[in-house]
């Protein structure tokens, strides 16, 4: 009986080593001592911000164990208790394991398994270390001048540093868009509005990236930001870019396929008003978005109103499927060009256009469906 017990345990263990490789799922276990009963939060670092994923109550031995679905590029976790922080950066089926006091949580902690959470652990102390040597300036009464030049100095030797070590050595990696992004006292340390030198710091990361995750929100955030940036100082200095580069137009062209591979350029819609949309059919928001719109072009079609529908799904199946039946123009930008194209950021994105190709309102500038009706009324009037 013991036998059969002992092999019925085995065999169920196997099956969940099994499930969990067809899953592709990273582990991050470990132990946080001097914690008991204290709540330890496992979150997700998105884009549109923070995510708690799980979280356990911690016993006398401070032991957890977290498991999540490998992201398929690579992505930002932390452990959270209170303000005690550790940063981590997951890139593949990993098994990450932890070890900390909570007390010095955020400081003091042990990581194996995973090269991109050590360098970011590196990161992290590094930019702890800056910040208190900011502070202890802060408290030497120097004259105003010098301590705004003992600061720029510090922070200017520390980009050099980061730079160096961690972004130009290894572009592709977590840890170097991560690096991107640190704030010393609630400012970014690199400047991508209007600091040529950190918006090709920027352009580096996002070019590597580009080539190796080309779907990836997360590149097409950091060429949105270059690209921001690229305008910015072209508007300080107009010969930052070779004339030849520069060309005066009213619309940013866009040319696209639709299901049957057929190409549509946005341009050869001069004459109409165009909703230009971007959206991702996979997102739960779609069915009833498309809904809406398919309301919207039954009234205002016959008056001079196309849609110009961009999606940025990467499922062809699903893509086609889904645009089987809508009665605009819809087409597929997989490699988000368009995106990039449009600082488009989040989705659903839209854009008015009027009938003379001129981009007329963001959807940012319209607050309800009844003041969207009432701007397309006005540019069909015109």
């Amino acid at each position: 009986m013991k036998k059969k017990t002992i092999i019925a345990i085995a065999t169920a263990w196997m099956l969940i080593c099994i499930s969990c490789q067809k899953e592709q799922q990273f582990q991050i276990k470990g132990e946080i001592t001097e914690a008991v009963d204290k709540t330890l939060f496992f979150e997700m670092i998105a884009l549109d911000g923070t995510k708690i994923l799980d979280s356990v109550r911690l016993g006398k031995s401070g032991e957890f164990c977290f498991r999540d679905k490998r992201p398929e590029t690579p992505e930002f976790y932390r452990l959270r208790i209170g303000g005690n922080v550790i940063n981590l950066g997951i890139d593949s089926t990993e098994i990450v394991t932890i070890k900390a006091a909570l007390p010095t949580m955020a400081t003091n902690y042990t990581i194996e398994g995973s090269e991109e959470s050590l360098k970011i652990k590196e990161l992290a102390i590094q930019q702890l270390t800056l910040q208190k040597q900011i502070h202890s300036l802060s408290t030497m009464n120097l004259p105003a001048g010098d301590f705004r030049d003992s600061v720029e100095k510090q922070l200017n030797n520390y980009k050099e540093h980061v730079k160096r070590e961690y972004i130009y050595k290894a572009p592709r990696m977590g840890y170097a868009y991560y690096a991107l992004f640190q704030r010393i006292n609630g400012v970014m340390l690199f400047n991508p509005e209007n600091n040529r030198e950190d918006i090709r710091t920027f352009a580096a990361v996002a070019t590597s990236w580009d080539l190796i995750y080309p779907h990836a929100l997360r590149t097409i955030n950091l060429h949105n930001i270059t690209m921001k940036g690229l305008q910015n100082t072209r508007k300080q200095n107009p010969n930052f870019f070779p004339k030849d580069m520069i060309k005066e137009v009213t619309l940013l062209d866009l040319e696209l396929p639709d299901i049957q591979g057929i190409v549509h350029r946005l341009s050869d819609l001069k004459g109409k008003v165009v909703l230009l949309d971007f959206t991702i059919y996979q997102n739960q928001y779609s069915s009833a978005r498309n809904i809406t719109l398919r309301e919207l072009y039954n009234k205002y079609s016959p008056k001079g109103l196309e849609i110009y529908q961009v999606s940025f799904d990467t499922d062809d199946h699903f893509w086609k499927t889904s645009a089987h039946n809508l009665p605009w123009i819809c087409v597929q930008d997989k490699e988000g060009y368009s995106a990039r194209t449009y600082h488009v950021t989040e989705w659903p994105t839209y854009f008015l256009i009027d009938r003379k190709n001129g981009l007329y309102k963001r959807n940012t500038d319209i607050k309800d469906m009844s003041q969207l009706k009432s701007e397309i009324e006005k540019l069909l009037q015109e």
